[in-house]
């Protein structure tokens, strides 16, 4: 409807401007509002108990008991000073990590390229056939392997390795499987939308999203293999596994105490240190 009054430009009496739009101070006010909420900090990814500290305080006070109950022991006598000393521990620790480490790595290697290959199968042959090898490795019992590849291949480090990797491996393959299918497809395919190759879909969403059951599945393996590495002190591999069998063999319990405490702690703080990386791997939001 025409307005005389809206043609020559006057404003009727009842019409009245917004007093907030013009307010200089709630202006500022809501100018100060948005610099903040800009600048405040993201919660950190570490907060809370995300990485279970309890783990680290269990290992260094079982650690605090072993030393506590070895020096109110005294002097150990001459059979027991051959294995309790710097030297000899020293050793025992490193080659017990360096076999069950390296034998996790090797797995996670060949685990998680794996399960991205039968990720991009339609064949459920071969994802059902990979997952009862997997399968086989772990439920057969390890000190089976060892000695069955100990008759193959011979002794040594490298023969207690390989068991390790079959005794590891499904949990790694396992969670990996479980991580990638589990992204959501909408993302895929918004990706693909997008222009991006399915190489760039693969490193850039899936396997970040997927991280935190990747990392989980490899904590799984390594505490797995240091467990199990124990064992392979019966083919001539070294480890910790040597101490709880000499303190068993002679009745000593200094030294089988030492070979015990030493071995659950060494599985409390690599998995908590893996852990930590489990958390600053996984994307936010997601955590």
């Amino acid at each position: 409807m025409f307005s005389p009054s809206l043609a020559f430009g006057f404003i009727p009496n009842n019409t009245q401007p917004d007093p907030d739009s013009e307010d200089p101070k709630k202006d500022v006010a809501a100018k100060k509002a948005i610099v903040t909420a800009a600048s405040h900090k993201r919660p950190s990814r570490f907060g809370g108990n995300k990485l279970q500290w309890e783990l680290p305080a269990i290992s260094i006070g079982m650690l605090a008991a072993l030393a506590i109950y070895l020096t109110a022991r005294g002097q150990p006598d001459s059979i027991e000073a051959v294995v309790l000393n710097c030297e000899y521990v020293g050793e025992a620790i490193w080659s017990h990590l360096w076999i069950s480490v390296v034998a996790a790595v090797i797995a996670a290697a060949i685990a998680i390229p794996l399960a991205i290959l039968l990720t991009r199968t339609s064949s459920k042959w071969a994802m059902t056939s990979a997952l009862t090898i997997a399968n086989i490795g772990q439920a057969t019992p390890v000190i089976g392997v060892l000695v069955i590849l100990a008759l193959i291949i011979g002794i040594g480090s490298g023969t207690a390795i390989i068991a390790l990797v079959a005794f590891s491996f499904l949990p790694v393959l396992r969670n990996t499987l479980v991580g990638l299918q589990s992204v959501d497809t909408t993302l895929i395919q918004a990706a693909r939308g997008m222009g991006m190759r399915k190489s760039q879909v693969l490193f850039a969403i899936e396997l970040p999203m997927a991280a935190q059951k990747i990392i989980s599945g490899f904590r799984t393996a390594l505490v797995f293999s240091i467990g199990a590495a124990t064992l392979a002190t019966f083919i001539n591999a070294g480890g910790l596994g040597e101490a709880i069998v000499i303190g068993l063999k002679l009745n000593r319990e200094a030294i089988l105490l030492t070979g015990a405490v030493l071995v659950s702690a060494l599985v409390l703080m690599l998995d908590w240190l893996v852990g930590i990386f489990e958390v600053a791997a996984t994307p936010r939001g997601l955590d």
